[in-house]
């Protein structure tokens, strides 16, 4: 992918939930362009900013490289869990000796953890009706 004449190191998929991050990173100052907005701009939570710039703290790259991110689905939570993935797996495509520090921290665990479906004769997944004895 090319944006603005930019070629991009590498790109990297990151899933959370049912939001699924496509992220491009190339060498540059650290700037970070999701769905063609600022990072702070698309993330009002601080949490859900912690949580995208987790891996970067981690390893001290927070001014080596530009992300430019394509995120969908989900909310905004797990928008911030793909991402947080997604980054740590370009990083790792681009720095391998950096995956035993992102492995301990569990940045590149996907977590399985999902909605669950509504079962037939629930109200719920697990949710019953009331019973009635009488």
């Amino acid at each position: 992918m090319a944006a603005k004449g930019k070629t991009y190191d590498t790109h990297a998929i990151g899933r959370r939930k049912t939001a699924v991050a496509r992220v491009y990173m190339a060498a540059g100052t650290g700037k970070i362009t999701i769905n063609k907005r600022d990072l702070k701009n698309f993330f009002k939570q601080e949490t859900n900013l912690y949580v995208v710039n987790q891996p970067l703290n981690l390893t001290k790259l927070l001014e080596k490289f530009d992300f430019v991110i394509n995120v969908n689905g989900g909310g905004i939570s797990g928008q911030a869990g793909a991402i947080r993935l997604g980054i740590s797996r370009a990083l790792i495509k681009v720095q391998p000796n950096l995956r035993p520090e992102l492995k301990a921290a569990g940045f590149l665990t996907r977590d399985p953890r999902a909605v669950e479906r509504k079962k037939a004769g629930r109200s719920g997944a697990r949710k019953r009706y009331q019973f009635s004895k009488r």
